[in-house]
């Protein structure tokens, strides 16, 4: 008699648990979900991070000034050696992605990972009498000034018209109140 009942328990349970499964798919079938309340993105400051990469590296730190405040700064980072990098990341006012990275890494290794594998192109643009190179990519677009001893990118999934709106508003400069070189 006893093993019959553990028979009848476990199937029971089993029961028990179809019905609670199907239950639930049901109840999530019909439960509206509403996916476009998505987090929203928090603006950060990056004045003190500016202030201080301006300070420690061995390059002009770029970041941009006049931009509407449609533009919401989205992340920051400055990293000292080995290779310094700088980075400060965007939404622009259609919420696409734009950043700005700067290294002394190698230029080839740096770009590819801050590009996500951009190709170059033919094509380049003069900004504010500074040549910068096109790269074009599946993921991320960029544009590139290589300088002496550093590396400048504004990259992202914007378009070129963003990106060149951004590299137009920068400014580069090193130490706190230093000019750009």
């Amino acid at each position: 008699m006893a093993g019959r009942n553990g028979k009848k328990t476990v199937g029971s349970l089993v029961l028990s648990l179809g019905v609670c499964v199907v239950a639930a798919g049901v109840a999530y079938a019909f439960i509206p979900h509403d996916a476009s309340k998505e987090t929203p993105v928090k603006r950060v400051d990056y004045r003190i991070e500016l202030l201080t990469a301006r300070r420690a590296a061995s390059y002009p730190v770029a970041a941009p000034t006049g931009l509407p405040k449609s533009w919401k700064p989205t992340s920051v980072r400055y990293q000292g050696e080995p290779n310094e990098a700088w980075h400060l990341g965007f939404l622009d006012p259609d919420t696409e992605y734009v950043a700005i990275e700067q290294s002394t890494d190698k230029p080839v290794r740096f770009i590819d990972d801050a590009s996500q594998g951009a190709e170059e192109t033919s094509r380049t643009q003069t900004i504010d009498g500074r040549t910068w190179q096109r790269y074009e990519g599946d993921k991320y677009d960029a544009l590139v000034l290589k300088s002496k001893g550093s590396t400048t990118l504004v990259t992202g999934t914007a378009g070129f018209g963003q990106l060149t709106k951004m590299a137009e508003a920068l400014e580069l400069k090193r130490d706190a109140g230093g000019d750009a070189s």
